[in-house]
This record gives C-alpha cells, structure tokens and sequence, in this order.
C-alpha cells in the first residue's frame, strides 16, 4: 500500500473517530469524564464516569433543549418498571432533579421512598440544557433498577419546556441504548499512535450493490513484511468516510489456523455465495464494529495480539452489513480494521476463546413466536486441563448472536459451582455489539467450565429460526479475549447429539440436516409444542466439539451437568457522600404540593360545580 494511501486512512480514521464520538454539545462538561457517547445525533449527548471503589456511577447529560431532560435505567428496554432521573433548569437559573419510577404505560411518578439520584451541577446555555447527577450502582429501592457490571439498557427524553403541574408528554423525542456502562472501553488520546507501525486489512473500493442489506466477505492473508514477532497493542475500525450512513456492522473472523487457502484466489464476495469456501473463517469472531459503538479498542499493557508466528491466524475475514434503504448504485467502499504494532513485545501474547453453540440446525432451531427461548451450551473441564497452574486472565467479552437473540451470559464453574459470571449481557442487541472491556480481570484455572446461555424472542416470525451464517439465520457465541495465549484451546461448542434428534422423530433412520430441516418446516407450532421444544431443548444429549491447537477433541455430554447456581445478590447499600445541589427534595415538595392542590381543585368542580376564585 502505498504512503499516500496509508495517510488517506489514518486521516479519515481519525475523522471517524469524532464522528461515533459525536460531541454535538456548546456546553463544556462540568467534569472530566471517563465516557463519553452520543445518544441522539447532534441532539443528546452523554458522558460517565464509573467508580467501582464507591459504587457508583457520575453522570452529564446534554440534550438540545430549554426544557426537562430525563435519562433512565430499564430492566427490558421499554418504559415499563424503569428508574427514571427528570432534570431542568429554570430561567432563573435554578435546577431541580426528581427520582421517577413508572408502573405499567403511565407517565413516570415521583419516587417518595428514598431520593437516589442527586444533582451536583446544571446549565442552559444556547438552547440546551446540561446536568450532572450520581446515583449507587444499587439503591436497594425496589422502585430502582440496579446498574449490574454487564450490559444496561438505558432510555432517554426531554420535553420542550419546564415542568409546571408536571412533566409534559415526550412524544417522539426519546430513545434506547444498550451499553455496558461499567466495562465500556476508553477512547485514547487521537495522537498516540502516530509513531507506531501498523497494517490494515481492508476492501479496496469495493462496489457496494444497491440492494437494500448486503453482507460481503473477504479472506484476508495476514503480513508477512515484518520478519519478527511482533505485538499489536490495539486496533481501529476504519469506517470509509463516503459512507459513514452505509456501514451497520464489522465483524473480524479467525480463520482456523489449520486451513490451507490458495493465496492467489481467496475467497471474495457475497457472504452468502461463498458460504462453504469460507465456513473455516466463519467460527472464531475475534471482534466486532457496530453502528453507535466507539471505533478503537486497546489491549491491556501486559498483553499484545501476536503477528508474525507460528501459531496465530494465518488468514482472517472481515464480514460488512451494508444497510441501503434508499438502493442507491455506485457506491463504492474502503472500510475495513487497523492493526497498531507497539515497538517492544509485551509480557504476553492475547488469545481468543470461543464458547456456545454451533450454527447449525441441528444446534439451533428456535420455534416461532416465542417471548423467550432458550438454549444452554457446556463446555466441560476437559477443555480447560491444559491451561497454565497459574490461570489465563480474561479481559474483554463479546457476546454474539443474530436478529432474535435478547440475552446472552457465560457463567464460569469450578468444582461444580457457578464462581461468577465471565460477562452477562442480560440486554443483547444486534445492532449494538462491541467487545466489552472487563472492569476487573477474571482468572480461569485448569479444570474450570463454562455455562453459555443464549435467549431468543421470536414473537416476530411465523416460521422456525434455524442456526447458520445469514442474518436471518442465528449463532450464539460468546468470544473471550485472555492472556497469556494458550495453543490447547481456541473454541469449545455444542450441539445436540444426532441420536436426540432420532428420537424426537420417531425414528432409527440415519438423518441428514436437510432431513432434519425439512421435518422441521413441515411442523405446525402451538404453543404446546413450543413448550414441548424447550423441554427438549432442556434435556437432550449435547455433542461438544473442542478446537485445540494440534486437532479436534469431541465429547458427548447425556445431560446438561448441574451445578450449584450463584447465589442470589443481597443488596448491600454503600452510603453516599451526597454533595448536591440541595433539590432534590425541593423539586418533590413542590410537585406534591402542586398536586395536592390540582387534587383538591378537582375535588371541589367536581362536588359543587363551581371553581374556587
């Protein structure tokens, strides 16, 4: 690649970069802050900072608006039992928070148990308004939703003026979020890779069809100009900059590292036309890019990802979402993943570990309208038992699924005994994925296990979901960066076992996947067969297949093995040092007042007819 092409990305790469970043706001935040995203574009933005020590998380809202901002934590994604935060600040400069929770499809009410949210700091300035509060990761209110250390669903909403009697109705100004806000990774400062080498794997003006959803793959063959080992210490998602609207999702594969590829014909298309060619490059997802999430991802100091050796990837595949609605033709893109080299090689070398189901449909065949559906992954301690005395330390979790999938967790065992969770992303969405930095690193031994979850809600189709490589297809993997990188282990994956499936046909015939999926298209769903399926789902043998690094190891599970579950948290609240403004209890004494007298005025009309002068 020639210099002038290499400055052209790093230039449009770092544009990008403050384009996802997206500060829109006129107001300087109040604080130094750890996060910072944009909620809405160029409408509301938001920053935090986590403080693990204390319990607790700092927020700063800005939204473009003279009226009341609200910023909310929701157990489902809905307004539903969501713990609300509604700020403003008067014309007179003064500002009020209120602690609002809201029962079923009603406007949000004021929470009069306690006050967990408390305001420090507010301004309006040019048609916006900013404020800054805290609140506990957990209140021990039950009329608040806790702020657990995996994925949280935020939602957000502002009004356009001041609160009177009460909070005037959003309309369509809100919105969702999905965000691990206790393990969200830091951006770096723009000019901290200025002085390194790097490489990209990147299309090269690739035709993009005007169709309105696209996936397209390239195989990729890794360096070979560097003639020693070296470590990348991050990598940025170079996002084209004539088509920041088009691109939804990256995703970077590993190929199998025993996969022999011809170097003069690697595989280059539509995902779908290619999907035997490159169904080695499709199993190991080694991170991923999606709209709304930040661009550059960081190794930790004590770790690098190996280039150059042995025992890596000898080739990856990049796999882009081009999302077209407008069908536009001649578009043309360059998009694709930056690999920074540091000038030393660190302590260790990262390795990636790849739980869950296969994507087949033997392994995943979810029922149509289901809320909640369920399919549960072991990988045994046999997989394990090569792993250094001292353990491997997981860094960063990236949960993987297609368009059904709601919740996927990966609980670590020991000794038949659930430790903790290795991430839950209780909250999934496909259109917001990224690899979760874990707050604090989690240590596996030789002999642990793993237990991999993947919920579904198929209330959307009429027809069964099976496993597979298309978007309207579905997978469940949940990816784990670690160091230091062991060679006996790169994925651990079930599947049910083919005498399950005889069995549940009625059958002692041998039985292909296509067998297999005609059966299955040919059934009429009740709710009684759905239930049926998941009892199923619950209770047949697994097969489950683990990669080493020097071949295959399989293993049949009869049963999913019981464990003993984690325990279920008691709320320990850690009291805060609540230096605020002073109104929070101002603005509900107002408000109850406000509405006592509405109440009494009503009353009165009501009884008399009159109203009072």
């Amino acid at each position: 690649m020639s210099s002038k092409i290499l400055l052209y990305y790093y230039y449009f790469s770092l544009i990008t970069t403050k384009i996802v970043m997206g500060i829109s706001s006129p107001i300087e935040p109040l604080s130094v802050h750890d996060h910072t995203i944009e909620l809405e574009k160029n409408c509301v933005q938001l920053w935090w900072t986590v403080n693990e020590e204390e319990h607790q998380i700092l927020f700063e809202l800005h939204v473009k608006t003279t009226g009341w901002i609200a910023l909310g934590i929701s157990p489902a994604g809905g307004m539903k039992d969501a713990d609300i935060a509604v700020s403003w600040v008067t014309s007179s400069g003064k500002s009020f928070i209120e602690d609002r929770f809201v029962f079923g499809k009603t406007k949000p009410m004021i929470d009069n148990t306690t006050q967990d949210w408390f305001l420090l700091g507010a301004q309006e300035k040019n048609g916006w308004t900013a404020t800054q509060f805290k609140r506990a990761f957990d209140s021990c209110d039950p009329m608040d939703v806790p702020i657990k250390s995996g994925t949280n669903i935020l939602i957000f909403a502002y009004g356009l003026v001041d609160p009177d009697i009460d909070i005037t109705y959003h309309e369509e100004r809100r919105g969702t979020r999905i965000l691990p806000l206790r393990s969200y990774s830091n951006q770096p400062m723009e000019n901290i890779f200025n002085q390194l080498d790097f490489f990209d794997l990147h299309f090269e003006d690739l035709m993009v069809p005007s169709t309105d959803t696209t996936y397209y793959c390239k195989v990729f063959k890794s360096p070979t100009r560097f003639h020693a080992k070296r470590h990348a210490i991050a990598h940025e998602i170079l996002i084209d900059p004539r088509n920041i609207n088009l691109l939804h999702h990256l995703d970077l594969f590993e190929c199998n590292s025993k996969e022999i590829l011809d170097d003069t014909n690697l595989p280059d298309g539509i995902c779908d036309e290619i999907l035997t060619r490159v169904r080695m490059c499709s199993l190991n997802l080694a991170t991923a890019w999606a709209v709304g999430a930040d661009v550059v991802t960081m190794y930790p100091k004590e770790a690098g990802y190996a280039i150059n050796t042995d025992i890596g990837s000898k080739y990856f595949m990049i796999k882009i979402h081009y999302d077209n609605p407008r069908l536009l033709s001649n578009l043309r893109d360059s998009s694709g993943i930056r690999f920074y080299l540091g000038d030393n090689l660190r302590e260790n070398d990262m390795g990636y570990l790849v739980l869950g189901t296969s994507s087949y449909p033997s392994s995943l065949a979810l029922p149509p309208n289901v809320k909640q559906f369920v399919v549960d992954s072991y990988c045994p301690p046999e997989a394990t038992r090569n792993f250094p005395s001292s353990g491997v330390n997981v860094i960063s979790a990236l949960p993987h699924t297609h368009l059904q999938g709601s919740t996927v967790w990966t609980k670590l065992i020991r000794n038949h005994t659930a430790v903790q969770y290795l991430f839950n992303a209780e909250a999934f969405d496909f259109n917001h994925q990224f690899a979760n930095q874990l707050a604090k690193l989690i240590k596996v031994y030789p002999g642990d296990a793993f237990a991999t979850r993947c919920v579904y809600n198929t209330v959307n189709k009429k027809e069964m979901t099976l496993g597979g490589q298309r978007t309207v297809d579905e997978m469940c993997s949940h990816t784990f960066s670690y160091y230091p990188f062991v060679d006996s282990l790169s994925a651990c994956m079930s599947r049910i076992n083919v005498k399950s499936w005889q069995m549940k046909m009625n059958t002692s015939l041998n039985i292909t996947n296509n067998d297999l999926e005609q059966w299955m298209m040919n059934l009429t769903w009740t709710s009684q067969l759905a239930a049926e399926w998941q009892q199923f789902y619950d209770t047949a043998q697994r097969d489950v297949t683990i990669y080493r690094g020097n071949g295959i190891e399989s293993k049949i599970l009869p049963t999913l093995p019981k464990y003993k579950d984690l325990n279920i948290e008691l709320c320990s609240k850690k009291l805060m040092n609540n230096n605020s403004l002073g109104n929070q209890s101002n603005a509900s004494i107002i408000f109850e007042n406000k509405f006592l007298l509405l109440v009494f005025v009503t009353f009165v009309v009501l009884s008399t007819g009159k109203w009072i002068a």
